[in-house]
């Protein structure tokens, strides 16, 4: 199987082509680079240029701008104008649905205007059509007519473009004969690349953007796969998960998918699609970015070994085969553990933050459905009753000394297991510390042992610093030997504000999850960063305070949890596919999207698009159960599925009409 990236233990960039967005390189081993998209009507040229310059000095590089008419393409002449005269020069970039006449327009202004193959040429119509070859190829005939002229333009202009591909807005052509699938994004970009490229226009980048990011991450693997393979070199890529949402769930989301290609040195430029004000974005964007640059430079990671070929699909999402170790592994979803073992003391009381709350009067638990189901305390053995699923994982001393050893389980090293002469006929958790150079313990010692033992959960990590790539070559080994011990991803920060935290969880276990591996996940910091947080009140680099009143245990817990629900892994909340505004929005997005998520925050695993346009609508709401979409001015159309339900419902109505589409459609539930 031809490879996607340079190398799966070595981290090294992967060489693009390069391109030419006015005075900025992109491509070709340049630095990656961040951009962002306003989220005024660009008819407001003032607003415009002032939000601009907001995102430029928060460090963007470049500034898409929406243009979905021939009125807002000519309008980005006095918005550049404004800018130049302002002293800005940063590239613009004009965003196009469904409107050749505005890229045309657009690509004689700006330096680079980005189209969607979904909707460029073709129309979404919800209709299933069987082509005939001959058709197709006579539809493709159609797509290079109307596309040939924006090359032309382009071309003379020395404007760059972006073939943008979205899962949501595949053409019902693409989708008759590909399906909603990776591979049918990929074919969507392709037509119109191989247009170009015989009309010996190279200026361009690619993107393969979904919500889901399982969908996003495949479909880049894909298209690296598919330019190899036709034209022996790669155009640069534009990462990005699309309606990620606000809040920390937007960045994980984001983080999720965004790293897991970075991590492997694939992409060129990012932008962060965040339900927040646009200069928001760019924290969250160099936050992604500086893990491999400057002082988060990638460290050769020289002991990981080689591998030629890959023991799974990287393509297809596949969980990887376990037998079950009490609740963990098998067709389980993945476990959770806290990690309360920097606690001096632990009582019914701090329970709460991981999702157990302790009724005094009637003497019972309420448990969460983001509730962990193990907490590790390491020497600790606790003096109250658990909750009934909860279970407690120590260090094998402190597990001796526990009375109820069917909720105490032992801790292990790998060397410490095979030498132990006491161990847990139920659960033995095995530490293996992948490939570091800073470990003695060889870790393929004993490995085969230890997957003859039906009750060892192994726990991976890594004192690479950046781990991902050690933890994934172990899963290969395990792979290759048939070992079908479950494991849990452990993972330490070492970084200092919220958002580098939640990045770097996010990178470090999403791109495994992503990939099929691990049926746990425990989270936790080092020494130093753990006494960072627990000093006081932290803000991290976007100016979100993180509050005091939040504790870090359930800062992390929630954290686990929001990465599992973004690699689709377990579900435990309502999820929201929330557009990043633009000028088309035709409500205020951040507020209603922070109203939604007020009433239906308890739909465990309903999922919720809020879109601010048509443009944005029934196509880039992917696999949305329900959709609240603006219409027209203060007007709102619900779907259910990719079904109108209810046309052009005045706004101030429409949350109200929103709920009463979920108890028709039997997805409501009283919230408690």
């Amino acid at each position: 199987m031809q490879l996607y990236c340079n190398s799966l233990t070595q981290y090294s960039r992967l060489q693009t082509r390069e391109v030419k967005i006015g005075d900025l390189l992109l491509g070709n081993l340049n630095p990656i680079r961040l951009q962002t998209m306003t989220t005024t009507d660009t008819m407001d040229t003032v607003a415009t240029v002032e939000q601009t310059i907001r995102c430029i000095e928060a460090g963007a590089e470049l500034v898409r701008i929406t243009a979905p008419s021939k009125k807002e393409a000519e309008n980005l002449l006095n918005i550049k104008n404004e800018l130049r005269k302002r002293g800005y020069t940063t590239p613009l970039v004009a965003d196009i649905h469904f409107t050749p006449n505005a890229a045309e327009i657009a690509a004689r202004i700006v330096e680079k205007v980005r189209v969607n193959p979904g909707n460029y040429v073709d129309k979404k119509k919800f209709e299933q059509i069987d082509y005939t070859d001959a058709e197709y190829i006579e539809e493709i005939e159609r797509i290079r007519e109307r596309f040939m002229p924006l090359i032309t333009i382009c071309k003379e202009y020395g404007t760059a473009m972006r073939i943008g591909t979205n899962h949501g807005s595949l053409s019902d052509r693409i989708m008759s004969r590909y399906g909603d699938t990776p591979n049918g994004m990929v074919e969507s970009a392709m037509e119109f690349l191989r247009i170009a490229r015989a009309e010996n226009y190279h200026n361009i980048l690619l993107s393969m953007k979904a919500s889901n990011p399982q969908v996003m991450v495949q479909a880049y693997r894909l298209l690296i796969q598919q330019m190899n393979a036709e034209f022996g070199e790669l155009y640069p890529l534009h990462l990005g998960v699309t309606e990620a949402g606000d809040g920390e769930d937007g960045r994980i989301k984001s983080a999720a998918g965004i790293g897991t290609l970075l991590e492997d040195g694939i992409g060129d430029t990012i932008r962060v699609s965040l339900t927040e004000d646009p200069e928001f974005e760019i924290p969250v964007c160099k936050d992604l970015v500086k893990r491999y640059t400057g002082n988060g430079t990638v460290q050769k990671n020289g002991n990981i070994p080689t591998i030629n070929k890959i023991p799974y699909s990287p393509f297809v999402y596949k969980r990887r085969e376990t037998f079950s170790v009490d609740n963990i592994g098998g067709r389980q979803v993945p476990v959770v553990v806290a990690d309360l073992s920097k606690l001096t003391e632990i009582t019914p009381k701090q329970l709460e933050s991981i999702g157990y709350v302790y009724d005094e009067l009637t003497d019972k638990w309420n448990i969460s459905d983001a509730a962990a189901d193990y907490i590790f305390t390491g020497h600790q053995l606790l003096n109250f009753s658990l909750p009934g699923t909860l279970k407690v994982i120590v260090y094998p001393a402190a597990w001796a000394l526990a009375t109820d050893q069917e909720k105490y389980f032992p801790l292990f090293d790998a060397s410490g297991y095979t030498e132990a002469l006491l161990k847990s006929e139920f659960i033995n958790f095995v530490m293996m510390d992948c490939f570091s150079d800073q470990t003695s313990i060889n870790d393929y010692t004993n490995l085969d042992e230890l997957g003859k033992d039906p009750t060892v959960v192994l726990c991976l990590s890594s004192e690479i610093k950046h781990a991902m790539p050690a933890v994934r070559r172990m899963f290969m080994e395990l792979e290759n030997r048939q070992i079908k011990n479950p494991a849990i991803l452990l993972t330490d920060s070492n970084w200092q504000t919220i958002d580098e935290h939640l990045i770097h969880y996010s990178t470090e276990c999403g791109a495994l999850f992503l990939d099929g591996f691990g049926d746990g996940i425990c989270l936790g910091m080092t020494k130093e960063s753990y006494a960072m947080q627990a000093a006081g009140k932290t803000q991290d680099t976007s100016g979100r305070n993180y509050s005091s009143n939040t504790t870090i245990e359930q800062f992390i817990n929630a954290t686990a949890f929001g990465i599992l629900q973004a690699t689709r892994t377990r579900i435990s909340k309502t999820e929201y596919i929330s557009c990043p505004s633009c000028g088309r929005t035709l409500f205020d997005l951040q507020e209603t999207t922070a109203k939604i998520r007020s009433v239906t925050n308890h739909l465990k695993g309903v999922k919720i698009a809020i879109m601010g346009c048509i443009v944005n609508g029934p196509g880039e709401m992917a696999d949305a159960d329900f959709g609240y979409v603006g219409s027209g001015v203060g007007k709102i159309t619900l779907y259910k599925g990719k079904e109108i339900m209810k046309r052009n419902i005045d706004s101030e109505i429409a949350v109200d009409q929103l709920i009463n589409l979920l108890k028709e459609s039997e997805a409501w539930i009283e919230p408690a």
